[in-house]
């Protein structure tokens, strides 16, 4: 009994190490969004919010890509080498159009994006 707890043990940490292995490298288009402001209420985007967020994004807030995916809004919370020191590679995106590309996982349905590459968007 204990031989099997200890071999049940030992491949649940080789499957939680190798859960970041699953990681599929994809490109999101959307807009860069302060995550907690959105989460209160869905407008709290684009312009009108600009101001406020990028005051939020320079103390560090997270941060994230609001995309449409099947005619909904989907949240990729943005993390990695982008999000440091205050998010300084993402504040002059605040609010902006983009199309980042990295690695997304996906736990307890939140989505994340470790962010390697954006690109602003042209606008419309």
């Amino acid at each position: 009994m204990r031989r099997m707890l200890w071999a049940a043990t030992v491949l649940a940490f080789v499957v939680a190490l190798g859960a970041p292995a699953f990681a599929e490298t994809k490109t999101v288009k959307g807009e860069i969004i302060d995550i907690q402001c959105y989460t209160k209420k869905d407008a709290n985007v684009g312009e009108a919010h600009k101001n406020c967020g990028t005051t939020c994004a320079k103390k560090g807030a997270a941060l994230g890509v609001l995309a449409t995916e099947n005619g909904k809004p989907v949240v990729y919370t943005i993390t990695g080498d982008y999000t440091a020191n205050n998010n300084e590679k993402l504040v002059p995106h605040f609010a902006h159009m983009v199309e980042v590309t990295g690695e997304v996982t996906e736990k307890d349905g939140k989505k994340t994006i470790a962010v390697k590459d954006l690109k602003m968007q042209k606008a419309s």
